[in-house]
């Protein structure tokens, strides 16, 4: 992994730049670059001063940068002996905004002296789709593909064709260069003879203008997101933080009726983008203090509701959308993700939504104007979920996408104590609960905003049936704690996971086993100290520094929290929710998308997972999850 990248993030836009502000194509773990559209429109950006990349004195910040999280700023100067005194400082500014990263340069020079110094900035462009650049061996065929590069008067332009694909990025710079030059990679580099009088300063000032193939222009600036106060303290520190993210994660959307709307894109690298079960939940967890998060989300997954049963993307009528991919690689079906399905619990999920926007706000209009989304989220859980043929949600394994299709989704999750993978058609314990939750929300409409009493009836029927059903399934007695999931022959898979935490909240489990389930997750097996394993140690299957065998994901553990608030266990929550605040303050208040299972007692400060996606956008909603939980008596 690189030892130092700034992240700048703004309108779905970011930009991963070194300690300089220099991005040299780095791919794999942590690709640097500026990224539109799923497509990587800046590959090489590298600043030299008479030839010698410059000393940097004050790197860019790698940490939160507060409620500016779209700037960075750096303080650089030429490379000199000890003994020597550079004649330059260079101090640079960078920011993002929608499809456009902005470089100011201003140099100063130190001495009474005129100076003459050659600057020169090497500068390319490779349109990488991100699933080129990850690190998982796989390796894409683009036939057809051409690149360009064009010089302009003040810069230069770079294209990408392949068929009727087409994209662009356009540098531009004022004063614009004196030379652009070939480097024989394809790269370009931009040279300015810049001379300044004794103590004087000039600013270069850089414009980098990505055109994604099929995006529209740049709509402007966001409207400034409503600021709450949060008070003192860690608990308020973090809200701020996270209100920050939220801010900068915001990501343009659209509408049933072509209406512009504004979403929360899923995290920096790899999930600037719409995912609907991440939409979904941290909508939910915001829905207090940020509604409007909620109803953009409602808005934008109706007008991505599958209509018709499409395999290649399990996509059936009614079924909410799991990700919806702009890059080249979705395009021309390389990968299945362009409007891909695989999620058997944001179809449920966007019906609790729904339901809990309505209550909250005292607002129904939503509500009506989405009954008939609602009315075909409904029928999929009962026709396509498999509500009525089997009595649950379920899922089977994607060869070409998603093996596991619930929160957990990584192809190892759903696994037997032994580690054993779960096979055949999978019955996740958590899809449940939201299910029971769904069906308890839509009769609630149905019953009031709707009209309909006699279908609120048979809602509230068929979630009184799920629920009976499910705690005859899915409890085990001997270890007084639910089962992950049920297997394709309807076995019990009996690893312990923290899954029981999402049951909590959902109110699908009884007064009597809340009490028991949340007595053992905030147990030494669970609670790390941190938050609490996605997994309970003493399982051969745990590791904790497995995706979801072990690792902690502090929005599954503030989930947990507000399950525990629901089932009066003030205490318990409180201690989790002290857990994770002192897990936020580790990390200057922004709350880590996931860290490895390792506790408190192993190591006095929490041990991050390496591939984590910073900033997130559930993991950002977890301290406004924490300050509902924390509500109560």
């Amino acid at each position: 992994m690189p030892t130092h990248h700034c992240l700048l993030v703004q309108d779905g836009t970011f930009a991963a730049v070194g300690e300089g502000g220099d991005i040299t194509g780095e791919r794999g773990a942590s690709p640097d670059g500026l990224f539109a559209r799923d497509a990587r429109h800046l590959s090489r950006w590298q600043l030299t001063v008479d030839g010698a990349a410059p000393t940097v004195l004050v790197p860019t910040p790698t940490g939160p940068t507060g409620a500016v999280p779209a700037r960075a700023t750096a303080v650089l100067t030429q490379p000199a002996a000890r003994t020597d005194t550079p004649a330059l400082t260079l101090f640079r500014e960078q920011t993002v905004r929608e499809a456009e990263l902005t470089d100011h340069i201003r140099i100063n020079g130190n001495g009474s002296r005129p100076v003459t110094v050659l600057l020169a900035l090497t500068v390319d462009a490779d349109f990488a789709d991100q699933f080129e650049l990850r690190d998982d061996h796989r390796w894409y065929q683009k036939p057809h593909a051409v690149r360009t590069r064009q010089k302009r008067d003040d810069g230069v332009e770079f294209g990408y064709r392949r068929r009727e694909w087409h994209s662009r990025t356009v540098v531009t710079a004022d004063p614009a260069p004196d030379a652009v030059e070939e480097t024989g990679s394809g790269a370009r580099r931009l040279c300015w003879r810049i001379e300044l009088p004794p103590h004087g300063s000039t600013t270069l000032r850089l414009r980098v203008t990505a055109h994604p193939h099929g995006a529209a222009e740049p709509a402007g600036e966001a409207p400034e997101p409503r600021r709450v106060p949060f008070g003192e303290g860690a608990l308020g520190r973090a809200c701020a933080q996270g209100d920050a993210d939220l801010a900068a994660l915001r990501l343009a959307a659209t509408g049933p009726e072509g209406e512009a709307l504004r979403v929360p894109a899923a995290g920096v690298p790899w999930f600037v983008t719409l995912l609907g079960r991440h939409a979904l939940i941290t909508s939910l967890l915001t829905l207090d203090s940020h509604p409007e998060l909620g109803h953009d989300t409602l808005l934008a997954l109706a007008a991505t509701q599958a209509t018709d049963e499409a395999p290649e993307r399990i996509a059936q009528p009614g079924k909410i959308v799991h990700e919806v991919r702009h890059g080249e690689l979705a395009y021309f079906q390389q990968v299945p993700y362009a409007r891909y399905f695989g999620s058997v619990d944001a179809t449920p999920l966007f019906l609790v939504l729904l339901g809990a926007h309505a209550e909250r706000t005292g607002d129904d209009k939503l509500a009506h104007r989405l009954e008939r989304h609602a009315r075909a989220a409904v029928s999929w859980m009962f026709d396509h979920g498999g509500l009525t043929e089997h009595g649950y949600l379920r899922y089977r394994a994607d060869e070409g996408g998603l093996a596991n299709q619930s929160w957990k989704d990584s192809p190892d999750a759903i696994c037997f104590p032994d580690g054993t993978p779960a096979r055949g058609a999978i019955v996740a314990a958590a899809p449940q609960g939201y299910a029971y939750a769904a069906l308890v929300r839509a009769a609630e409409l149905a019953g009031s905003v709707w009209a309909d009493p006699a279908w609120a009836e048979q809602l509230a029927g068929a979630a009184d049936a799920l629920r009976e059903r499910f705690l005859a399934d899915f409890w085990l007695p001997e270890a007084g704690f639910t089962a992950l999931a049920l297997d394709g022959e309807g076995r019990r898979v009996t690893t312990l996971g923290s899954d029981a935490g999402h049951l909590l909240w959902t109110g699908i489990l009884d007064a009597a086993r809340a009490e028991v389930v949340g007595e053992r997750l905030l147990s030494p097996a669970f609670f790390s100290g941190w938050g609490i394993r996605t997994l309970a140690t003493g399982q051969d299957a745990y590791h904790p520094l497995a995706y979801h065998r072990g690792a902690v994901w502090p929005h599954d553990s503030a989930i947990a929290a507000l399950g525990l608030a629901r089932h009066g266990q003030h205490e318990r929550a409180r201690t989790l929710a002290d857990g994770l605040l002192a897990l936020a303050a580790a990390h200057d208040y922004r709350m880590p998308e996931v860290i490895t299972g390792h506790g408190r007692d192993d190591h006095p400060a929490p041990v991050p997972y390496p591939h984590a996606c910073s900033p997130q956008s559930w993991a950002a909603a977890t301290p406004f999850a924490l300050h509902e939980a924390l509500a109560g008596p």
